[in-house]
């Protein structure tokens, strides 16, 4: 999904970071077109971003080796949104009162696209009345206002100014341009591994990465539901826009589930929940001797069976990770359970990866994903599941 970015870049030292949302843009596919005004320059060279983007940057208002002159009225033909990252207080106060008096406040002024703002400035500037008045006036205009964050500053003081990290603005720009097919849906989503304790240190737990569990949660906000992320133990960061609940065993999960499934429109169970935990658990160290260790194992709670099977539960999504016969297993599973959707993949190809390949299975057959990243496979999963809830909702 190319895009068209024009990305404005005003003068602070945060305009540092803005060379690696550059990077980060171009991977991703889209075509950057970076205009700079003077006072940026003294901080990152305009070549910089000429050679990130590759593509011209844009710096003076009148330009001859532009059409008729007019580049701020050309770099706005068919882009699809004007991001500026990082936003001054000088640049946020003209664009609120109206000032075009350079190239990039000319260009907000005569755009055809979407405006987003990424402010960068002393927390003191932040905090200024009249500035918080400014960013007010943008947002009632429609501009859309990522940050700022809250942090230590190039002055030395701590406190919000700071601009957003590169990934972070890149998400929020991957999630803008995302169709907003579960908008106003609540969703509940567990991921990751589950960890059942032996004794003081050592546990039962399984190679689950929770890649794909929170690649689908941020496709999930990404698409305008309100998102609530029960995880298991990983160092995954949260994705953007949900809220996380961090848990460790099977039992933790399900409480964590139950509290929050009554106010859900959907659940997609994803974690690898261990099947069972240890009965004989030791609250100290189990030493290590000669003899052979035993364990007695009773099975854990089925999470998604409890929630499928309740009076009236939501959209149930469960997972199959299979190592043999995907389709037969996971078929079913999904009829054991009563799921209307069901996604099956072979442990042999997606614990741990990066990319994933799935079969989704629902009463109308069987729908390949083939290999994509698995940010990629959780966005196609969305819109299959965006597709299929309306029906299923009518059928209730």
């Amino acid at each position: 999904m190319q895009k068209r970015i024009v990305l404005g870049i005003t003068g602070g030292v945060a305009a540092y970071k803005s060379a690696e949302l550059t990077r980060l843009l171009v991977k991703a596919g889209h075509s950057v077109h970076v205009v700079m005004t003077e006072a940026a320059t003294e901080f990152v060279t305009p070549a910089t971003f000429q050679a990130l983007s590759g593509n011209p940057v844009h710096t003076a208002l009148w330009n001859s080796s532009v059409s008729n002159s007019m580049a701020h009225i050309n770099l706005t033909r068919e882009a699809d949104l004007l991001l500026v990252a990082p936003a001054s207080a000088n640049f946020i106060a003209k664009v609120a009162n109206g000032i075009a008096d350079d190239l990039l406040t000319t260009l907000v002024a005569a755009r055809t696209s979407p405006l987003a703002v990424a402010p960068a400035m002393n927390r003191q500037m932040w905090e200024n009345p009249p500035n918080q008045r400014n960013v007010e006036q943008l947002k009632e205009d429609g501009a859309l206002i990522l940050g700022p964050a809250s942090g230590s500053q190039a002055c030395g003081e701590v406190g919000m100014g700071r601009m957003l990290e590169p990934g972070q603005l890149f998400e929020e720009v991957e999630a803008w341009f995302q169709p907003k097919l579960l908008a106003g849906k609540r969703v509940l989503i567990t991921a990751g591994p589950t960890f059942e304790r032996i004794d003081a240190v050592r546990g039962i737990t399984n190679t689950s990465s929770g890649k794909m569990g929170f690649a689908i949660a941020r496709a999930v906000a990404e698409a305008g539901a309100t998102v609530t992320l029960v995880a298991g133990e990983t160092a995954l960061a949260t994705p953007l826009a949900c809220q996380r609940i961090d848990v460790k065993s099977a039992q933790e999960m399900l409480s964590a589930v139950q509290t929050h499934v009554a106010a859900s429109d959907l659940f997609i169970s994803v974690a690898a929940v261990a099947d069972y935990y240890v009965l004989n658990q030791s609250e100290h160290k189990i030493k290590k001797d000669a003899h052979i260790l035993t364990l007695e194992l009773a099975p854990n709670p089925d999470i998604l069976a409890s929630v499928a099977c309740a009076e009236n539960p939501p959209f149930c999504v469960g997972f199959a990770a299979e190592s043999e016969n995907l389709l037969e297993y996971g078929e079913a599973k999904r009829k054991r359970k009563q799921l209307p959707l069901l996604v099956a993949n072979l442990v042999q190809t997606a614990m741990g990866a990066d990319d994933n390949e799935v079969i989704l299975l629902d009463d109308d057959g069987q729908h390949r994903l083939p290999r994509a990243p698995k940010q990629e496979i959780a966005r196609r999963l969305v819109a299959h599941i965006a597709r299929l809830y309306p029906r299923w909702k009518e059928g209730r």
